[in-house]
């Protein structure tokens, strides 16, 4: 598997047996939990960025961004703020959003380069129905996403209520947990979707170290990967393959909640289209997410500019939007060496979370560019594994089947509410707290589940002090 798949986003110097060797002891998993392991505190290696104690947290330029290249980087940042407008517009460097659309800007949904959170103005709604062989395709009528706001005179694909039912957990030492099950009711406004369609909540992930996931060599991944589970762990991590729009070749999945964008450009560039309904090289088309059903909003203005290459976003915008994205530093980690968070971790790793998301990476060693071979920290496989029915959205996604997730990078966890102002987590949003996210997990990690249950009080404390402080 790992011969068909190529890496062309990427110039990467191979690695020599002494470098494999290197790398293969400082990835093991850790056996003295006395103290903290060497460089732990810098989970982005070299690109580590001092830990703000403000809503900036999320969005300072990694350490090993050149000084050439700051500039690009708050060119990029104006361009993920920027608020996009209707067309046509005297603005014309901003104009071109929708006709549909779910938000006027990237900075809409990532709050402070952070988290979104669920409701109406963060929560996208993806959909499809089944191509008759055994995959799915875009719904005929809505296509891939479902759209809440339209531009004036249009009427909104829909109209989203959210509701959650609650579920109390028992848990050892006399606790219980109050979870809840989010409920959703969608007001269709031009028909219903029908039976066979499968409808898919997502809150948008927090973009540190965006570029650093993209270094992580494909083989390191692959070799992660057990779907069959011949090792008996009751672990089954498979890959995400799919075909890039970008290059014309499989490649592996990394981005997006099942995997589905194999590098940052090419998730920019959808999340343009299908959230903001503007055109890019890559997706030229100036209509976003509406189908040749939707005569209107194909044909309505759009904000095309021969001085922009006949684009609502070019190739110049992309680049420095795409270096921006790629380089948000990961902040530094604090109290690696507090008693409490060290028994957090040892709690984590004899509980099996490490088995998914796996604490240690090194990245390829590049030609040019940054985090070029360094030990990173951020807790993810990038497999998909099976999260059980309680978060089953029953919507396969390329491989991803209804059940199947790709495993979160948990860096910048403890940092969620003071970049955004509020917790929650998960892929829909609905844990409004670490250890609500935890307790939702099923399927391949009920067994760490279960020993999270059964752990007392204090340890739980512990295990929540550990993942709060990566």
């Amino acid at each position: 598997m790992a011969g068909d798949l190529t890496e062309p986003h990427i110039s990467v110097v191979p690695r020599t047996e002494a470098e494999r060797a290197r790398i293969a002891v400082a990835v093991q998993l850790p056996t003295d939990f006395s103290k903290a392991e060497r460089f732990e505190a810098k989970p982005g290696g070299a690109a580590t960025v001092p830990r703000h104690l403000d809503t900036t947290v999320f969005s300072q330029p990694a350490a090993d961004v050149p000084e050439a290249e700051l500039l690009d980087f708050e060119l990029g940042r104006a361009i993920f703020e920027k608020l996009w407008v209707a067309s046509p517009s005297s603005t014309k460097a901003s104009d071109g959003l929708g006709p549909y659309y779910h938000a006027r800007s990237c900075g809409s949904c990532h709050v402070n380069d952070g988290r979104g959170f669920a409701g109406m103005d963060a929560l996208l709604i993806r959909v499809s129905v089944p191509d008759g062989d055994g995959g799915t395709r875009p719904h005929p009528e809505y296509g891939g996403q479902l759209q809440h706001k339209a531009l004036s005179g249009m009427e909104a694909e829909f109209q989203l209520n959210l509701s959650y039912d609650d579920v109390a957990l028992d848990l050892a030492g006399g606790e219980q947990a109050n979870l809840r099950r989010p409920v959703y009711g969608l007001e269709m406004a031009q028909g219903a979707l029908g039976e066979a369609a499968m409808i898919s909540p997502r809150v948008a992930p927090t973009m540190i170290g965006l570029g650093l996931l993209e270094a992580i060599p494909t083989e390191d991944i692959l070799a992660l990967s057990d779907p069959d589970d011949l090792d008996g762990d009751g672990i089954s991590g498979r890959a995400q393959v799919v075909q890039s729009a970008e290059y014309g070749v499989s490649m592996l999945g990394r981005f997006g909640h099942k995997a589905m964008m194999p590098t940052v450009s090419e998730q920019t560039a959808a999340a343009f289209s299908a959230d903001l309904g503007l055109s890019t090289p890559l997706f030229p088309w100036h209509w976003g997410d509406c189908t040749e059903a939707q005569e209107v909003c194909r044909a309505a203005p759009h904000g095309d500019d021969p001085e922009r290459e006949g684009l609502e976003v070019d190739s110049r915008a992309m680049a420095v939007l795409n270096l921006y994205s790629r380089n948000l530093g990961v902040p530094a980690r604090v109290n690696v060496e507090d008693p409490q968070v060290l028994r957090g971790k040892s709690l984590f790793h004899e509980a099996g979370c490490a088995a998914c998301h796996v604490p240690k990476h090194v990245t390829h060693r590049r030609e040019a560019g940054t985090g070029s071979f360094q030990l990173i920290w951020p807790y993810t496989d990038l497999l998909l594994h099976d999260m059980g029915d309680g978060l089953a959205d029953g919507r396969p996604d390329g491989l991803a089947n209804g059940r199947e997730w790709r495993t979160a990078p948990l860096w910048g966890l403890g940092l969620v509410a003071q970049a955004g102002g509020q917790q929650g987590y998960l892929h829909d949003g609905r844990a409004r707290t670490v250890l609500e996210a935890v307790l939702w997990h099923g399927g391949e990690a009920e067994a760490a589940k279960e020993k999270v249950v059964a752990l007392t009080p204090e340890d739980r404390a512990a295990l929540v002090a550990f993942l709060e402080s990566l």
